[in-house]
């Protein structure tokens, strides 16, 4: 494919675009991992992580992906057989649940459609019928990248109690955390799983876990096979530092505490108002094209939209993969594709991370450009509605 000249708009829901500061924090010589002065680095980012999770518990990182994450949850909890009960979100429920039956668990899935949220009610009624306590763990997606929709954790946690139930309750925050409000502590969360290269605007390449007293308890009892996600061996130790199954990731640790501090320094309240900004204004200019018999917003529940990715549904006859394949190659804007059964008919639009109106307006144009250039059928205007919201919000 012929370079396309300028800089990339890197709008896919993740990896998000590095900021200049972040990549000149990992543009340094390696360290001795085993010296006091990145025992302080590694210290610095486990309690700034913990700002973040809103979260008094243990919080341990490693070198993986968001799927190590859910791989530490599952056999750090968990015996062959236990109950999981997955509640159906998207793509990322389902690839949860797969994992989950790879290791043994069964999965009982609390079915729900892909464009609605979860109703915390029938997670209550759930449990309420579990009267033998068979369901060992509730799983949620708080936001799901392949629908563009948030669930209710906070709901979901206040079900579990409710209910009387002694479930762990597991989320997946890998594209939700530092992107809108999460609090661990708070809604209940006994396990919360993350992943570097989302809200927190770092490489792809570190694994976050948070477990609470009671899923460190279940540990001790857990037959899953685990080393090197073993949270016992990777926990805050006597020396008041976290271990690693070999060597640790320095540089990402060096990127990692240059974007915890950025984070910080904007506020945690400006950075969800940033991003729930720019999540509107890029739904404003979809309903916009909408009108015209185009692309509409594929959540239904108005009130669940993510404020980190917009799922977008094409017209009947046009494929969305062909769509953003043009985007890319003529135009240099990068969107993410539809997911499972979503393909082909969904495209999404990542507003995470580093981001600005400049930024986000500039993908919204292109974006309505090609809707033009390539023939879909679309309201006028789009682009428009974006500024107007931005201008007056």
């Amino acid at each position: 494919m012929p370079r396309v000249p300028g800089r990339q708009f890197l709008n896919i829901p993740g990896p998000t675009n590095i900021p200049d500061r972040i990549l000149q924090a990992m543009h340094r010589p390696a360290l001795d991992f085993m010296t006091p002065e990145f025992w302080e680095i590694q210290v610095e980012c486990r309690d700034n992580l913990k700002k973040v999770m809103k979260t008094e518990n243990e919080v341990m990182v490693f070198a993986s992906s968001g799927h190590g994450s859910w791989e530490a949850a599952m056999t750090n909890t968990c015996s062959p057989g236990d109950t999981i009960l997955m509640c159906e979100t998207g793509r990322f429920s389902e690839s949860w649940a797969e994992m989950c039956r790879a290791f043994g668990l069964n999965i009982e899935t609390l079915e729900n459609d892909w464009d609605r949220a979860i109703d915390p009610t029938r997670v209550e009624d759930r449990l309420r019928a579990d009267t033998k306590g068979v369901i060992k763990a509730v799983a949620v997606v708080h936001n799901e990248t392949s629908t563009g929709m948030t669930h209710d954790v906070a709901g979901v946690g206040a079900a579990i109690r409710a209910a009387g139930h002694p479930a762990l309750l597991m989320v997946d925050t890998i594209s939700s955390l530092a992107s809108m409000d999460f609090r661990m502590d708070e809604w209940g969360v006994d396990v919360a799983v993350a992943g570097s290269q989302k809200g927190l605007m770092l490489p792809v390449g570190l694994g976050i876990s948070a477990a609470s007293d009671k899923a460190f308890e279940a540990t001790k009892t857990a037959t899953l096979p685990r080393k090197y996600y073993d949270w016992n061996e990777i926990k805050t130790g006597d020396h008041g530092r976290m271990r690693f199954a070999g060597t640790a990731p320095g540089h990402l640790f060096f990127a990692m505490r240059e974007g915890l501090r950025m984070l910080l320094d904007e506020g945690l309240d400006a950075v969800f108002a940033r991003h729930q900004r720019l999540a509107e204004a890029t739904r404003q200019a979809v309903r916009a094209w909408g009108r015209g018999n185009g692309p509409t917003l594929f959540g239904k529940d108005e009130a669940a939209l993510s404020n980190s990715v917009t799922a977008v549904t094409m017209p009947d006859g046009f494929d969305a993969n062909a769509f953003r394949g043009r985007l890319l190659s003529e135009s240099n804007v990068a969107l993410g594709g539809g997911l499972s059964r979503l393909s082909g008919t969904v495209f999404r639009i990542g507003h995470l991370g580093d981001l600005n109106e400049p930024m986000m307006l500039g993908c919204l144009a292109t974006v309505e450009m090609h809707l033009k250039r390539q023939g879909i059928p679309h309201g006028v205007g789009g682009t428009d509605a974006a500024m107007a919201y931005l201008a007056e919000n």
